[in-house]
């Protein structure tokens, strides 16, 4: 049967007569495109909601323009989150996948749509005006890096999903690595960042020796993050781009660097829920991690460090990418700025 293309949707990023057979040959019911409509998110990649023969369904793919690794980022995805349907990780439900690149001229898959809000730009009531009910998403946030940490990732076939070995020697070259490349952009004087080499040779020195490899979101602040709308749960984390396998408790230490503080820039990564406040405390959150998880918890202000360390860089990238135009210098100018509190809350630390 021909389907009809919606009106919005480009027939080169999603050709819905293509998609249409392709899930028909995978047993999923026919008929009509319905209620299409496009979601936003923390990236660049498309994101289509539609319904088709009474279920709903989400398509992710890459950018309209994709870059040189979209789809491998997309195809990896998928097949992390495909590993992950039936455990408690509470994450998107992957119903099909396509890896072929060439059907539609994108890597892509279809998910369950997630029910619930993003608290960066939503914060829906009682949320808006019940701390308790906002301390609880936060210790609910911690529960889900720590249920994930706690898998095995073998056991799901993930055995070469990453490169756990010498993980956490890698991290500090490798993040001053890309911070040097930067400096390949016109107009930036290169990174103003008190406090880095001091940050960058203290993790040197202090790195655990020991650790367990597991899965890794890579990216999970609370922005990141879906909660339910009735009450304060997780309904799932999302954008796994950074995922790998490595040390889950960098994990643990991504959300204790971006704690949103009152007053601070980097509350506004969180938008709504950081401005609110009512969070758990960092030693709550910790202990609230061992609950679920059997990992040893004493160096986990290294892993904040490190947190701080990496995201700082990975913030610097956009500053410096301003100078040569190729990001608003507004935008440049307030990730710099998180940068600096990151580096500060680094520094306090050690």
């Amino acid at each position: 049967m021909s389907v009809a293309q919606p009106a919005d949707v480009k027939r080169d990023v999603v050709d819905f007569a293509v998609v249409g057979q392709w899930m028909e040959e995978r047993g999923l019911p026919g008929g009509p495109f319905e209620d299409v409509v496009a979601l936003g998110g923390g990236t660049q990649n498309i994101m289509l909601k539609f319904r088709r023969g009474g279920r709903e369904y989400v398509l992710r793919r890459g950018p309209e323009h994709l870059r040189s690794k979209s789809n491998e980022v997309i195809r990896r995805e998928a097949r992390l989150l495909e590993a992950l349907n039936g455990t408690d990780v509470r994450a998107p439900r992957v119903i099909a996948a396509n890896p072929d690149e060439t059907l539609i001229g994108a890597v892509f898959y279809l998910m369950e749509p997630i029910t619930g809000f993003n608290p960066q730009t939503e914060l829906p009531e009682p949320h808006a005006s019940d701390p308790e009910l906002r301390r609880g998403m936060g210790l609910s946030a911690v529960e889900a890096i720590a249920r994930l940490g706690a898998l095995d990732h073998r056991e799901l076939g993930l055995e070469d999903y990453g490169r756990p070995d010498g993980f956490l020697e890698r991290q500090v070259p490798r993040w001053l690595g890309e911070l040097e490349s930067y400096t390949q952009n016109e107009g930036y004087p290169g990174p103003r960042i008190p406090g880095i080499d001091a940050v960058g040779d203290w993790l040197e020195r202090n790195r655990p020796a020991e650790w367990t490899p597991g899965i890794l979101h890579g990216d999970c602040h609370l922005a990141n993050i879906m909660f339910s709308y009735d009450g304060p749960e997780v309904a799932a984390l999302v954008d796994w781009e950074m995922s790998t396998i490595g040390d889950p408790l960098l994990d643990l230490g991504w959300q204790l660097a971006t704690r949103p503080e009152p007053g601070t820039t980097g509350a506004a990564l969180v938008g709504l829920l950081g401005a609110a406040g009512g969070l758990p405390t960092a030693a709550e959150m910790v202990e609230h991690y061992g609950r679920f998880s059997t990992r040893d918890l004493s160096a986990v202000d290294w892993y904040t460090v490190l947190a701080c360390f990496k995201l700082g860089i990975v913030l610097e990238g956009t500053h410096a990418r301003a100078f040569a135009g190729k990001a608003p210098r507004q935008v440049g100018d307030f990730l710099h700025a998180i940068t600096l509190e990151l580096f500060e809350r680094a520094q306090r630390l050690i």
